[in-house]
């Protein structure tokens, strides 16, 4: 049983029926441009701008110290968004710890869709839910846009999120309900690290005096 359906109160063949119909209205072929376009964003070297941009808004907003603290949270926060995911794909250091939890084939690779869906390329792994891509933007998406604090830039950061999770969409990489619990791992990581920053801001604060 999966993740989702453990309650029992959700058909689980009419749920699947359900993402794989929406999947399959969002997947489509745009041509080797639009390939590469969304290989592009769903790739890290073109969002290492947006990263430093991050770290400098909050070290002139914070200081050089709460900045620190800022990016080691930062980075915890995805990891462990990462970690958490790779539970239920089987994959990372804590693939272990969930051994009997059934994985989920990536669109790519699910039989029922073999000839329906545009693939750009199949050098993926086989499995998909959760999405790791969902939770480490949005945890990094959240924690950010907490500590900036700004209007323009938290509807920039949500805008950004959800282009990343509909670029894994037409890579064929994962199915919206991957996203979906993957967004929501990343939500509760970065709240949690942003909290976690908050209160090592005080004791530093503290200390310094």
């Amino acid at each position: 049983m999966s993740l989702w359906w453990a309650t029992g109160v959700i058909d689980e063949n009419a749920m699947y029926d359900f993402d794989h119909k929406l999947f399959l209205a969002l997947n489509f072929d745009g041509g080797h441009a639009m390939d590469v376009v969304m290989e592009t964003v769903s790739g890290t070297a073109m969002w290492i701008p947006l990263y430093l941009f991050i770290l400098a808004v909050v070290w002139r907003k914070y200081g050089w110290k709460s900045a620190i603290g800022f990016v080691a949270c930062l980075a915890v926060a995805m990891g462990l968004a990462d970690m958490f995911c790779g539970i239920f794909k089987h994959s990372g250091l804590l693939k272990n710890l969930w051994e009997s939890f059934p994985v989920r084939q990536r669109p790519m690779f699910t039989p029922e869709l073999r000839g329906l869906v545009h693939v750009p390329s199949y050098a993926h792994g086989p499995y998909g839910t959760v999405s790791s891509h969902a939770a480490t933007v949005a945890a990094m998406a959240v924690i950010s846009a907490m500590a900036i604090r700004n209007r323009i830039y938290t509807v920039a950061i949500v805008l950004i999120t959800l282009l990343i999770c509909y670029s894994r969409i037409y890579l064929a990489c994962h199915f919206p309900m991957d996203l979906l619990l993957g967004l929501a791992v990343g939500v509760i990581s970065g709240f949690g690290m942003y909290f976690l920053w908050k209160k090592l801001d005080k004791v530093v604060a503290r200390l310094s005096r």
